[in-house]
């Protein structure tokens, strides 16, 4: 599954208008907000990281297993992320941003949720060594 066409369709859906029809400009905007260089992709490992990092971990859990996704709130979106990324992310897209953060907010859990049941996860993170290294992190 190519999950940065999964993140630009779901995403694209929340802003439509003119930011929802350039894919390009999508996926470059959401390279730079995931962590990933332009459109090569997203950093699953940094994301996981900022999750726990920002007291989410449970959430990030959830969205990793089999079981249902956990909400997550604009505002930890935009904690995550950075407000001025955000801003800025809105601000190339010709979007609002509160928008924004509501198209982020659907699709990052699915984004997450998807990778990991493919095991395309286990290669951006490193293999299983790498996730073991992230799931430990989770746990303690």
């Amino acid at each position: 599954m190519d999950l940065m066409k999964l993140a630009t369709q779901v995403l694209g859906s929340k802003l439509g208008g003119s930011a929802g029809g350039n894919n390009d400009l999508m996926q470059s905007v959401i390279g730079e907000l995931l962590g990933g260089s332009g459109k090569q992709g997203i950093d699953f490992g940094s994301l996981l990281q900022g999750l726990q990092g920002n007291g989410l971990a449970d959430v990030a859990k959830s969205w990793l297993g089999d079981g249902a996704n956990e909400h997550i709130s604009r505002s930890q979106i935009e904690q995550l992320l950075g407000s001025a990324q955000v801003q800025e992310a809105a601000s190339k897209l010709g979007a609002d941003q509160n928008d924004l953060l509501r198209g982020l907010q659907e699709m990052i859990p699915q984004v997450v949720d998807k990778s990991s049941s493919g095991g395309e996860l286990l290669d951006s993170v490193g293999g299983l060594s790498g996730l073991a290294g992230l799931a430990s992190k989770f746990l303690k």
